[in-house]
């Protein structure tokens, strides 16, 4: 009999699964809590159940937890980036970074990603497998436990696109943000998307209080495409439609996200452009200094053009940040550590 995969299963499932066992009702909460509240990875860390019971959850379940294959920490700012392993051998990484209000875990979603964008080292060697609910969730539960902190907001804008894993990923959101369980505030957590516009549709009758993150990273198709072909399934009129009827539907605000490569998508025109597109979509612009990954070939907008970008799109009313650049000397950016691992 094929073991079932415990950290995945809601609190209602778990129930179910502790009753055909013929356990009493309470051993629910007790099993739950060990899972995710003290994020135990091994049946026999429940130190207050019974050796048989443990050995009974051991027999009809597992816990799909990650090992930690490797660790960096930025000697700038603390960032740690986590290459882990999963029970099949597979590496997926995350980053931590320490602000002011707290900790905030990147996760992944998949191991590698499909989507291809130009200027992303996740998606160099495409998409081996969706990452289940309990894998999202372990990345969170080992960092805690490696750091002896609480993580307090998550982004999911790790390796791999989640509204291509969305079933995974909706269970992930009910699990952390389960009041029995880490109690996680939906506010506190964002969504990153490439642009999958039904997953955009589905995600906005769920009504959640998180925040959308939409790379966006040009105001036109013609360069979009070049960059994300993504573009060429779902246009950016088609996307900006969606993200639209989104933050109506939500009164949530979007964070559109801009990668700002030299040459490309960097001009003022692009700025003008961008402001006219987004004109009326309750919005929030992030320029993001692109990451430099060799094997991509893209450059690091300057400083002064990432200025005049941003001057254009704050002259046109939109409120824009230039994110700080976190890690930079741990290649803190996801996917690069996995392809090395890899190549060893």
């Amino acid at each position: 009999m094929e073991k079932r995969d415990i950290l995945s299963m809601s609190f209602d499932e778990l129930s179910a699964a502790v009753k055909e066992l013929g356990e009493p009702s309470f051993r629910n909460k007790q099993i739950y809590s060990w899972l995710h509240s003290s994020c135990v990875t091994s049946f026999n860390e429940m130190t207050n159940l019974s050796k048989a019971l443990r050995q009974k959850l051991d027999d009809n379940f597992v816990i799909f937890s990650v090992s930690i294959e490797k660790k960096l920490i930025s000697e700038y700012d603390d960032t740690q980036k986590y290459l882990f392993r999963l029970h099949d051998g597979e590496f997926i990484e995350s980053v931590l970074m320490k602000y002011k209000y707290g900790y905030t875990l990147c996760v992944s979603t998949q191991v590698g990603c499909r989507m291809g964008c130009k200027f992303c080292a996740s998606t160099l060697d495409g998409v081996v497998r969706n990452l289940t609910a309990a894998e999202i969730l372990a990345q969170i539960y080992v960092a805690q436990r490696d750091n002896n902190i609480k993580i307090s907001h998550v982004v999911l804008m790790g390796m791999g696109e989640p509204l291509d894993n969305y079933d995974n990923v909706m269970r992930f959101l009910e699990l952390i943000t389960d009041e029995q369980g880490q109690n996680m505030s939906m506010r506190h957590i964002s969504l990153s998307t490439c642009g999958v516009v039904p997953g955009i549709y589905k995600l906005m009758e769920k009504d959640f209080q998180l925040t959308l993150s939409v790379s966006l990273h040009a105001p036109s198709d013609e360069i979009r495409s070049s960059m994300m072909p993504v573009n060429k399934k779902w246009n950016t009129d088609e996307l900006l439609t969606a993200c639209k009827k989104y933050t109506d539907k939500t009164r949530r605000r979007i964070s559109f996200e801009y990668a700002m490569v030299s040459g490309v998508n960097d001009s003022d025109d692009c700025a003008r452009l961008l402001a006219k597109r987004l004109r009326g979509i309750l919005c929030h612009v992030n320029l993001i200094p692109v990451n430099e990954v060799k094997e991509t070939g893209c450059k690091r907008s300057s400083k002064e053009r990432i200025e005049s970008f941003s001057r254009i799109l704050e002259k046109n009313g939109f409120a824009v940040t230039v994110r700080r650049k976190l890690g930079s000397d741990i290649n803190a950016s996801c996917g690069q550590l996995r392809r090395n691992s890899k190549k060893t």
